[in-house]
This record gives C-alpha cells, sequence and structure tokens, in this order.
C-alpha cells in the first residue's frame, strides 16, 4: 500500500525544507531497543496499516468527535482564541491526523521519519502551532496533554484493528507493535518540547 494517502495540505514528510532532528539514528536505535521495537513488531505494524488504510478516516473522527470534542481542555487547540470552531483548519488538521497513522504503521523509521517526528512536535509548540494553517489558534499544545492522550489511542484504536477478521493473536501483536512505536513517538516529541521550548508542559 502507498504510504501516503493523497495531496494533504500541509503534509511535508521528506521535504528538504524540514530541520534536520537533533535526534540522531544511533539514539533512535537505542530508543527503539529501550522500547523494545523489534523486526517483529514492524512486521505487525505494516500488518496494522493494511488493516487500518481504509479505516483511518473513523479513526480520527472517533478521536476527535467522540472523544477530543468532550474534553474543553483538548477541544480548544483546533478552535479560536474566542473558543469558536475553525472547520477548515480541524479538516486540514484531521487530514494529518489520518496520515499519521499510516506513517506510524507503514513508513520505514529512518533519518526522514526521525526528521518528521521533530517536525509533528514542534507544530504542537509556540514554534510552529498555528503557522502552517495560518490560523489565530491557542498558542501551543502543552506536552502534558499529549502524554495522557497516548493511552486513549492505543486503547481505541484495537477495536479497528480487529475489524478486518484477523486472529486474536494477530490482533494483540499489531496492538502491542502500535503501542510500542506511540511510545517510541511520545519520547522523541518530548525531546523537542524540553530542548527548544520553555514552560510548555
Amino acid at each position: 500500500m502507498k504510504a501516503s494517502l493523497k495531496e494533504i495540505p500541509g503534509y511535508a514528510y521528506g521535504s528538504d525544507t524540514l530541520e534536520r532532528s537533533t535526534v540522531s539514528l544511533n539514539e533512535l536505535n537505542e530508543l527503539k531497543n529501550s522500547v523494545g521495537l523489534r523486526e517483529e513488531d514492524e512486521r505487525y505494524l505494516r500488518l496494522a496499516g493494511d488493516v487500518l488504510s481504509g479505516q483511518v478516516k473513523d479513526v480520527v473522527e472517533h478521536w476527535r468527535s467522540r472523544i477530543i470534542a468532550s474534553i474543553p481542555n483538548l477541544s480548544r487547540h483546533t478552535r479560536n482564541l474566542e473558543g469558536d470552531p475553525l472547520p477548515e483548519y480541524l479538516a486540514r488538521s484531521n487530514q494529518r491526523f489520518e496520515q499519521w497513522i499510516l506513517d506510524t504503521c507503514c513508513r520505514t523509521y529512518d533519518q526522514a521519519w526521525l526528521d518528521y517526528q521533530q517536525e509533528i512536535a514542534l507544530r504542537h509548540t509556540s514554534l510552529k502551532k498555528n503557522q502552517i494553517d495560518g490560523v489565530q489558534s491557542t498558542g501551543h499544545v502543552p506536552l502534558r496533554d499529549i502524554i495522557a492522550f497516548i493511552p486513549v489511542m492505543n486503547e481505541t484504536i484495537k477495536p479497528y484493528l480487529a475489524a478486518k477478521g484477523h486472529l486474536p493473536m494477530e490482533v494483540d501483536k499489531m496492538h502491542l507493535a502500535w503501542c510500542k512505536s506511540l511510545q517510541l513517538q511520545i519520547a522523541l516529541w518530548t525531546n523537542t518540547y524540553t530542548t527548544r521550548v520553555p514552560n510548555e508542559w
């Protein structure tokens, strides 16, 4: 399957305009070892990508409309400063969110992936939030909210992984690989928050 769904506004994976990550490939490999992400997990991530490829819109809708929308400290980050909806901003952000699911499952975790992890983190901090879409919303997404939402994504992705009739053992292995990847990604995003911006916890 293709790693990219379509032309997505603001999606710049692999662009030479992106900053090189301050995390080295050696450090990335150390983090992969720490989180226990192995070749078997990578195979099951690819399988998860196949399973999720036709469901990413539903997954993001679940997260955004059924969960985030009901949590004010999360939903405010796609609204304007008066708290009013920004439908176009939300739609573009949702497309990138959908693509992030596929990138998590289908991309090789190489220099381009590492660079884009840093870009994702920067776009949640005051250094880059709102710039890509030219909107006036909150100045940053606190790191605490990102970390706290990871278990919610991990829990709610599992039924989608089971939706194509795979054996329970295969679903469990896809889910474990997904959880390891998200733990790895949050470690990388934390590096950007703690080294690049002050007081955005």
